[in-house]
């Protein structure tokens, strides 16, 4: 049953009540409240993130799921199947039935990206959500979740989660909002047209390096980064391969610092696949939050060094070896053929430095810097291929 308005669990912060979502036409909000009762930023994700995997399943035909955090996703996949490390680097190799469902593929590559900020995510899918996918989901510390439906059996997965108290939301596929969009800042009202521009392959088409060599896998892989900009809070830049996105560098005032965070975070992922990672000798008592914390650690170095005499046996049933410069140097050579797609332009050639660290060949940028010579030099050099969308994806 839809309703006009629905009253939420309170604003951005607790202090912030009453706090509620309607429609100003007088119509019925296009969604349904399942279980529990989200709250102000939890529609906010849960709307940028139906949109987003709503859009990824029209541009490429397979199921999409993303996870978001504070109106940002931590990562957005489509359907493709897991190898057998990302499985085990993602925590999903104990689901026999895994590469049966697309739309578990999709969230388990979605969740599994960046762990540790996707602790208390908001998820969403594009397709109905079978009990594959809910059982992973029950697996995570999530906030809550949008679909366009639940199977009977995938919703008493979810109603079960948290205590009972899960926020399941159900939003009607076939609602299309209306052409300009509103808000209020300060009593103020903002009113703009809604970036309803479609994101497809015939935005690179202006390919500005001498290297041309743009096959259809970075063509797909560039609309998912693309997409996922497109909901991401700027400045934003993206890195992605194999049908999703690696690294997400969000909100950040200089472009160079979302290059080195999207670039980290690609780095992470990879190395967290790392055979000394996967086989951490956890203690049975160590729960995946937690894991997921350790890992980090383990990886790039933190308050503590979880190897360290008097830390280790925190977490492990034997100290671990550490990780060397060099092996995590080898992970990281085998990030390649990686996309990267920026939400505007470069406005200088240290991005491309940046980038080509983590394994990226292939650029996708607006253009329309003073120092765009610059930059299509510093893809020269390494042989990358970048084209110029002529597109701005900012979003605030």
């Amino acid at each position: 049953m839809t309703m006009q308005e629905l009253e939420l669990k309170y604003g951005c912060n607790p202090n912030q009540m009453p706090a509620k979502i309607f429609m100003r036409s007088g119509e019925d909000v296009p969604v349904q409240i399942l279980n529990g009762r989200p709250g102000y930023i939890n529609f906010l994700d849960a709307f940028n993130g139906w949109q987003l995997v709503r859009e990824l399943k029209a541009a490429l035909g397979l199921p999409a799921a993303t996870t978001f955090k504070h109106v940002s996703p931590t990562s957005a996949a489509i359907g493709l199947p897991l190898d057998a490390a990302l499985k085990r680097a993602c925590f999903v190799d104990d689901v026999p039935e895994l590469d049966a469902s697309p739309l578990a593929c999709a969230y388990a590559r979605a969740r599994g990206t960046d762990r540790l900020c996707a602790f208390g995510d908001w998820t969403a899918l594009s397709d109905v959500c079978d009990a594959t996918t809910a059982q992973l989901v029950a697996k995570e510390v999530s906030d809550g979740i949008i679909a366009p439906g639940y199977t009977p059996e995938a919703l008493e997965i979810l109603k079960a989660k948290r205590g009972g108290n899960y926020s399941i939301v159900q939003i009607d596929p076939d609602y299309a909002p209306g052409e300009m969009e509103t808000r209020e800042v300060f009593g103020v009202t903002f009113v703009q047209r809604r970036n309803d521009i479609v994101i497809d392959r015939s935005l690179l088409d202006n390919i500005v390096t001498h290297n041309k060599n743009l096959p259809e896998q970075a063509k797909r892989d560039l609309i998912v980064a693309m997409i996922t900009l497109k909901y991401t809070q700027s400045n934003a830049v993206c890195l992605a391969t194999d049908g999703q996105v690696i690294g997400v560098g969000a909100g950040q005032q200089s472009r160079i610092h979302c290059t080195r965070l999207a670039s980290n975070k690609a780095d992470t992922w990879r190395i967290r696949q790392h055979p000394k990672v996967l086989d951490l000798p956890f203690l049975p008592t160590i729960g995946r939050p937690e894991r997921d914390n350790v890992i980090d650690s383990y990886i790039n170095g933190g308050v503590e060094d979880v190897c360290a005499p008097g830390y280790w046996p925190k977490y492990f049933t034997c100290r671990p070896q550490p990780l060397s410069d060099w092996e995590k140097r080898a992970m990281m050579a085998k990030n390649t053929n990686v996309v990267l797609a920026s939400d505007a332009f470069f406005p200088f050639p240290d991005n491309v430095e940046q980038a080509q660290r983590s394994g990226v060949r292939y650029i996708a940028q607006p253009g329309g810097s003073i120092r765009d010579d610059l930059v299509i030099a510093a893809c020269e050099d390494y042989d990358m291929v970048m084209a110029f969308t002529g597109t701005r994806l900012f979003t605030h």
